[in-house]
């Protein structure tokens, strides 16, 4: 054991004494962080549904049924026949209306009118209309908040990623471009048919690097036009489970213009959206959230930002993440949510051992 005197002193390693002086409690740190990470790591976490602290007999909150008692078991079963019997089938009717609402209003739109400013009207009515139908076929309760700050035309709204219904919850209340992948089959078919009825919306295939820049190209391009929709974005990249904001992606704030940040917030309360695509197809999904008691959400407009002078995208981009975390009460985490899908990069963990490294004073 060290006596007091000696504990008070600093250490100072030179080559020929580190191997004296390093002792167990100098790695003590490093063991307790790898420990921690072990145990539960704050990346994995957001990748999970979000544990309430009471159930609300919703079989996602309680996959394995254990019984309790004959009154809660009445009660989760009464529950299951509204949810399944009753609220289901009046759901799915109303998603058919508003898909069907959506592929026929705007083949009429593209194929009928003029490029203008009637067109452009005429296309937020259709838009406007078509997902407040869809929104009525998960119950979404939705509060808006400054909506004075929503995102205009020629800028770019930027938001956290919850749930591919993100988009539904935001077009209720004002008409975006979409920016997304191509997509084949039934998902093929209604980017399409959004494309007919106005040509701000931007597709490209994620596997093809010239595709990238000629999305950015395209984004400039619509920046400051008054003729095109406000662009819709979600950096993250991939869906979170509300209850932190990952790692924002530089391009969406290297196109330039008014950057208009938006805070998703969910009450998981009464049903969470979070989609776990790794482990959910979207058929499963869709039923999941038809058959909750409802999606209560509040959406707070945020005031439109620019990018500073001697600021970098990144720069920009963490900023602009740091704010939307604090409005929607959310962990503001500096980690790529691509860590869903692949392993940690061997340059985050050369990071990691450097930092280590400084610790130690080498003379």
């Amino acid at each position: 054991m060290l006596s007091i005197e000696e504990k008070k002193l600093p250490k100072v390693f030179s080559l020929s004494s580190l191997t004296k002086q390093f002792t167990l409690m100098d790695a003590c740190e490093l063991l307790n962080c790898g420990m921690e990470a072990i145990i539960e790591d704050e990346v994995t976490k957001c990748f999970a549904a979000e544990e309430l602290p009471s159930w609300n007999l919703l079989t996602r909150t309680n996959a394995n049924y254990h019984y309790i008692s004959l009154r809660l078991s009445v009660m989760w079963f009464t529950g299951f026949f509204i949810r399944y019997f009753i609220l289901l089938p009046f759901r799915v009717t109303l998603a058919v209306i508003g898909t069907l609402w959506l592929l026929l209003s705007t083949a009429v739109v593209g194929h009928f009118f003029e490029d203008g400013s009637f067109k452009r009207q005429l296309n937020d009515y259709v838009s406007l209309t078509c997902y407040r139908i869809l929104s009525r076929s998960f119950s979404a309760i939705i509060t808006y908040h400054d909506t004075e700050n929503q995102a205009k035309a020629g800028g770019i709204c930027v938001a956290n990623h919850t749930s591919p219904i993100d988009i539904v919850i935001l077009s209720c209340n004002n008409t975006y471009a979409m920016v997304g992948q191509s997509q084949g089959g039934f998902f093929g078919l209604m980017q399409r048919a959004m494309s007919r009825a106005s040509d701000s919306h931007i597709w490209f295939e994620r596997t093809e690097a010239k595709d990238r820049g000629a999305v950015l190209d395209r984004m400039r391009k619509n920046v400051g036009d008054d003729t095109k929709l406000p662009i819709l974005i979600f950096p993250e990249g991939t869906c979170i489970n509300n209850t932190s904001v990952m790692q924002f992606k530089k391009g969406s704030f290297e196109a330039g213009g008014i950057i208009c940040p938006v805070a998703i917030k969910y009450d998981p309360r009464f049903g969470d959206p979070f989609w776990n695509s790794s482990k959910q197809g979207m058929v499963e999904y869709l039923i999941m959230m038809m058959t909750s008691w409802a999606i209560v959400v509040d959406v707070y407009f945020l005031p439109p930002m620019t990018r500073q002078e001697n600021e970098n995208a990144i720069e920009f981009a963490n900023r602009v993440k740091a704010e939307i975390a604090r409005k929607g009460g959310l962990v503001d985490l500096v980690w790529d949510g691509q860590l869903k899908r692949m392993k940690v990069k061997q340059a985050w963990k050369a990071d990691q051992q450097m930092l280590y490294s400084r610790r130690f004073k080498v003379d």
